[in-house]
């Protein structure tokens, strides 16, 4: 991507979207076009026309979407299976439309079968039944990418998607409520330790193992993936039938009860930990295979108690 391009980051706002703008301005892209929900309704397909209409963008991040854990996908699969899929819709097919160079789906690790070999591969989408806790979730992401493979089928554009693992970090939302497991493990200890409780409470039993990936990290795979020579990407992302996307993460898991005992270590809590066993689980495991994007030249750069130690000194303020 030249410097002066002119790109599109939607949801430049959320943890994705704001490491995405960190990242590419570090990396000297001076012509970044952003928009918040109140200035552009990605949902509305005559807005995010006449958006692409006027701005004309030559790259695009679509990072923006309707995101949250156990609780807020079991809560709101409607909203979540809706907005998301009106979203990549209408902004995939108007960067078609626009004549986008290149467009870059996030998607999630959520789209492989619950019960999926690990580390899970590329090669596995499709193969079984989702997790049914986030299932409308993740059908929106897996018609995001196979919109992206129609579109460079049949119009020989170069969309292509990553999917992430659990990401986290500076942009996290902490909301007990709302948030993704890590985010609400940090923000709960961090008040446990405040107010010298004796016990914090994890949801499930604490056996399931999760990926997490830095979310600075993540953005410096996304641009590495958008950078790809043009003979590579067609060799490696875009020739159907091989997938048009790639795993993105760290290639290492933890099991929850490690985490917390790690977040608590953190967090300088000193009291006990607690399962609350009558709270799902969701997915045993879920670990990437990330060897197809490490082929390409890329890896991560961040361990997990250093991310957690950023993302600490981000949420306190410190």
């Amino acid at each position: 991507m030249n410097k002066t391009a002119k790109i599109y980051v939607a949801g430049h706002t959320g943890l994705v979207g704001s490491a995405l703008v960190r990242a590419l301005t570090a990396a000297g892209h001076t012509s970044l076009v952003c928009r918040t929900s109140k200035e552009l309704d990605l949902t509305c397909q005559a807005d995010v026309e006449a958006f692409f209409a006027a701005e004309k963008p030559e790259y695009v991040f679509l990072a923006a979407a309707k995101v949250g854990g156990i609780h807020a996908n079991n809560t709101f699969p409607a909203e979540f299976a809706y907005s998301n899929l009106c979203i990549q819709n209408n902004v995939i097919h108007s960067a078609w439309k626009h004549g986008v160079k290149r467009l870059l789906f996030l998607g999630s690790s959520c789209i492989y079968p619950r019960a999926c070999p690990q580390p899970m591969r590329e090669e596995h989408l499709l193969s079984g039944p989702l997790e049914p806790t986030n299932e409308p979730y993740a059908i929106a992401k897996i018609a995001g990418l196979k919109m992206c493979e129609a579109y460079n089928r049949q119009y020989g554009t170069q969309f292509v998607a990553v999917m992430p693992t659990n990401l986290y970090g500076p942009g996290d939302n902490f909301d007990l409520q709302t948030s993704h497991v890590l985010p609400a493990l940090l923000r709960k200890f961090v008040e446990a330790a405040a107010a010298g409780l004796p016990e914090v409470t994890i949801w499930g039993t604490g056996t399931p193992r999760r990926e997490f990936l830095y979310v600075d990290d993540m953005a410096a795979g996304c641009l590495h993936v958008m950078n790809l020579d043009a003979a590579v990407l067609r060799r490696e992302l875009l020739s159907y039938p091989r997938p048009c996307f790639v795993n993105l993460g760290c290639g290492e898991d933890i099991s929850i009860a490690d985490l917390a005992a790690l977040v608590a270590e953190v967090t300088g809590f000193k009291g006990r930990l607690t399962f609350d066993t009558t709270k799902p689980d969701g997915t045993p495991r879920k670990l990437l295979d990330i060897s197809r994007l490490r082929a390409l030249g890329w890896s991560p750069q961040t361990s997990l108690e250093q991310g957690l130690r950023r993302t600490l000194a981000f949420f306190t303020g410190s």
